[in-house]
């Protein structure tokens, strides 16, 4: 049976007194009472630990996942795409989980078969908490240098890009502390590789919104020899610690799809 089809438990939701006291609704009302629509501001140092500390104790069960006897059920994998980078059809897509979503803040997991990637992509204002709730994910992750510095394409075929540092990459496998970006800090623009199936539980501070700047833009890396000249130097790090960052259109190979959440229920009054 595949993976995605049997993740999730098919039992009834729970009954409204026993999700009250459940762990993901306790998510729920610690995540309301720190995020406001009002302003983008990311939260407080101790308001960041009290919801890191509660999101550590997060497991599958919590969200209606099952983790036990997983099968490995593989991605397309590093060759898996064709010439004319179209998908496979036996590739196995990551599978999006909607739990929340308000204006200030969403609660969402991330469902991933083996070798299975989310690309380069960035969170412009925008806070989030990842917990690894099962499996192994490699993450790769860059901030902007700042000043912006930008190098414009001058031959055909060459794209505008400009300098980030890389800020995180490293493998992580559950259990393990949950991770945070931050709007100009912690790996604000970052890919997720599963390294074995996995699944990702996010909360996004405040949401994407197109129509208040929040757009969720892809990227290609470059290797910073690649757009550098000869005796360029870099500062504060050696040169593999730097890349430069082209947009590039939501990528063909992208294959996702909604899954249904089965967890707790959560009050939201």
């Amino acid at each position: 049976m595949c993976l995605h089809r049997r993740l999730f438990n098919m039992t009834k939701k729970s009954s409204s007194s026993s999700s009250s006291s459940s762990s993901i609704q306790a998510l729920y009302d610690l995540c309301k009472k720190t995020f406001t629509s009002s302003g983008n501001l990311p939260p407080s140092s101790k308001a960041t630990q009290k919801l890191c500390s509660l999101l550590d104790t997060i497991g599958p069960a919590d969200v209606g996942l099952r983790d036990e006897n997983q099968e490995d059920d593989r991605g397309h994998g590093l060759l898996g795409l064709n010439l004319f980078n179209r998908v496979d059809r036996w590739a196995q897509p990551i599978t999006y989980v909607d739990i929340h979503e308000g204006d200030s803040f969403t609660m969402c997991v991330f469902c991933f078969p083996t070798s299975s990637v989310i690309p380069l992509h960035d969170h412009p204002g925008m806070t989030v908490f990842s917990k690894v709730l099962y499996g192994s994910l490699h993450v790769k992750a860059y901030d902007w240098v700042e000043p912006a510095l930008v190098q414009k394409g001058k031959q055909a075929g060459h794209p505008t890009v400009r300098l980030a540092k890389l800020a995180v990459d490293k493998v992580l496998t559950a259990p393990c502390s949950t991770s945070v970006l931050y709007p100009k800090s912690g790996g604000n623009l970052h890919c997720f590789t599963a390294v074995t199936p996995c699944a990702v539980l996010d909360i996004l501070a405040p949401p994407y919104l197109e129509a208040a700047g929040r757009k969720c833009t892809y990227y290609h890396d470059y290797p910073y020899s690649t757009f550098s000249a000869d005796g360029d130097e870099v500062q504060n790090g050696k040169e593999e610690d730097y890349a430069w960052l082209a947009e590039i259109n939501t990528p063909d190979d992208l294959y996702m799809r909604s899954g249904t959440y089965t967890g707790p229920a959560i009050q939201t009054e």
